[in-house]
């Protein structure tokens, strides 16, 4: 059951991204919201910003950007399984974020991570080289 069945054409940007779980609070949803963290059809908008069916949402998490197609509205914020049905994330994006993933993956193996935490003695070395004295 959704709320487009004849009620509404339009829903709140921040109701919709909390009740399709983007975001853990309405509050949170806002504060992403207003701070540049997603758009509406290219453009920054406000919280309050009305929501129609077909939109597309670019949302920036982690550092990468995702992008939906608005296919419904929710009348209440369910679980998990049901709030798929009102979204659908692009095939361009999807493979943005593989690769993004891969990369950051790669990055990890590449760094170099020791055996065990330094000793006191190590520790005072590395404090030395960091600070340059």
């Amino acid at each position: 059951m959704s709320a487009n069945d004849g009620q509404a054409e339009r829903h709140r940007l921040d109701k919709w991204l909390w009740c399709t779980r983007f975001f853990k609070t309405r509050s949170l949803a806002a504060d992403a919201v207003n701070g540049g963290k997603v758009h509406i059809n290219g453009e920054r908008v406000k919280a309050s910003h009305a929501l129609r069916l077909g939109d597309r949402v670019i949302l920036s998490q982690q550092g990468a950007a995702a992008e939906f197609d608005v296919l419904d509205f929710p009348l209440r914020r369910g679980p998990a399984c049901e709030a798929l049905a009102y979204f659908v994330e692009i095939p361009e994006s999807v493979e943005r974020r593989i690769r993004l993933r891969e990369q950051h993956r790669l990055a990890d193996l590449s760094r170099p991570r020791p055996g065990s935490r330094p000793n006191k003695r190590d520790r005072r070395r590395l404090i030395k080289l960091q600070h340059g004295t």
